[in-house]
């Protein structure tokens, strides 16, 4: 039979099962998404601003799936037609002829060929704007709202806020992309069934390793060598006192002569470091296991480990890489005093104003029901406090009073979510030790092994201070650093 014929059978088959009322609807149904769907298309193209994110989720992913639904009603009313007219003994024994003589029969044929690729190509391109949306950073932080209100805001003032959600959450290949997929669709309902856990539990238990994530920008074994830090702290009096600390953090790498600092010892190519936490927060180390530089594995036990061996051998061991230090790599959550710290240095707040550290620790503090009453309260109490303890003060430096109260308020909104139980200390930062035990958890003088070695909480195993706490420091002097 010559493909002319072929095709003319199959046009006489498909006319005349299609005419039902399923597939006609399905056809009106994809029409009209298509249409939809190239419009907005268009307008996207054309908008200087972002979308909102539930227009996204409207014009990416349900109109999409209207657009499917219809294109599986047309076979569909097709399969139950013949199936009715199969039992009532009606199929014919050769389909009404389609004369593709006729000028209206070669249109119809025509608009079904076009309508068909157009449909193919609205179909690739809706399932990659699909997958595009839901990879985007505005889908991730702003489509489930007040859930990761709190991780977006973090996300947007930190060292990765150009960094998409996915490149770290998920990373390169189809395997942890299928992963991450299966996972959202549960996420999405909790958040819709509102059962998700308040405030989101941390750290995330199934986050892809480190290497194969972070790993694809930054290279811990490379030797950085010591890096110079400079922290200034102000006093909770009348002045606002400085005092300056200043050290070396030996962040160290791979040398000629083999690992140092702490990169160096912490990380390599291999499994240097494993550990055993007695808790789901991974904030009590129960037992570490080191490979030290000839290759022999040592265990070191915490003093006050309660866990019997047979119960510390059924916990997950779990390797270390940089997110047991690094653990808000991207979603920092800071503590009051370092975060007034550092917007009095950035002068974001004014050290003339007195008692201006004290009293915003204070309204800071302050156990607020809603970020919106502490947006109200906040810059009320600091204004009433300079207007009546300070009025000249207030009068001459009403601007410094006002900025105050805003970066005041700005460093509650950052930090606090109190509609998902997020208050200060509820994600601690594992870097260093200033505001959580960090480093402590296992440098902390209580890891020995068997024959007696401990893990040391030595200063200088990982800085050299060269001023601490100094009004003055003499090294900046030198060094000509302000």
């Amino acid at each position: 039979m010559k493909q002319s014929g072929r095709f003319t059978d199959l046009a006489r088959v498909v006319f005349f099962f299609s005419e039902n009322r399923i597939s006609l609807a399905g056809l009106v149904l994809t029409t009209a998404s298509a249409i939809t769907l190239a419009w907005f298309w268009v307008l996207e193209l054309m908008s200087p601003h972002p979308m909102h994110p539930y227009t996204g989720i409207l014009f990416f992913l349900i109109l999409p799936g209207f657009f499917f639904a219809g294109l599986g009603l047309i076979p569909l009313g097709m399969w139950f037609r013949r199936r009715k007219l199969r039992r009532k003994g009606e199929i014919p024994g050769e389909f009404p002829q389609v004369d593709l003589g006729s000028s209206a029969i070669r249109k119809g044929l025509f608009i079904v060929v076009g309508a068909t690729a157009l449909n193919i190509l609205i179909l690739g391109t809706a399932s990659f704007k699909g997958v595009e949306y839901m990879d985007s950073t505005q889908f991730c932080g702003q489509a489930c709202h007040s859930v990761m209100s709190p991780e977006l805001t973090a996300y947007k003032d930190g060292a990765h806020s150009r960094v998409t959600c996915t490149q770290c959450h998920i990373g390169p290949g189809a395997g942890w992309f299928v992963k991450s997929k299966i996972s959202g669709t549960r996420q999405l309902i909790a958040v819709s069934l509102k059962t998700y856990s308040r405030p989101i539990p941390s750290p995330v238990e199934h986050l892809r390793p480190a290497r194969e994530t972070c790993e694809q920008c930054h290279w811990p074994q490379k030797f950085h060598g010591d890096k110079m830090v400079v922290r200034t702290k102000y006093a909770e009096d009348e002045g606002n006192t400085a005092t300056t600390t200043v050290l070396l953090l030996k962040i160290g790498g791979r040398t000629w002569q083999g690992q140092a600092g702490i990169h160096g010892r912490h990380l390599d190519d291999g499994e240097r470091i494993t550990y055993v936490a007695a808790d789901s927060r991974r904030q009590t180390i129960a037992k570490i296991t080191y490979k030290d530089d000839k290759g022999q594995l040592v265990d070191y036990l915490a003093d006050d480990n309660k866990l019997t061996p047979d119960e510390l051998a059924k916990l997950p061991s779990r390797p270390m890489d940089c997110v047991d230090c690094h653990n808000r790599p991207a979603h920092t959550f800071e503590m009051p005093s370092p975060a007034l710290d550092k917007a009095i240095n950035s002068q974001h707040i004014s050290r003339e104003l007195p008692f201006i550290k004290k009293k915003a620790m204070e309204v800071l503090k302050v156990d607020y029901p809603t970020q919106e009453a502490a947006v109200a309260q906040i810059p009320a109490t600091l204004t009433t406090f300079y207007r009546t303890s300070y009025p000249e003060i207030y009068a001459q430096k009403k601007q410094l009073v006002e900025a105050a109260a805003n970066a005041v308020k700005e460093i509650y909104l950052r930090n606090v979510f109190p509609q998902m139980k997020i208050t200060w200390g509820t994600y601690p930062n594992h870097i260093g030790h200033q505001d959580s035990a960090g480093c402590f958890r296992c440098h902390d003088g209580t890891h020995n092994t068997k024959d007696g070695k401990m893990i040391a909480a030595d200063c200088d195993t990982c800085h050299t201070i060269l001023a601490q706490d100094e009004k003055d420091p003499k090294i900046l002097k030198d060094l000509q650093i302000k």
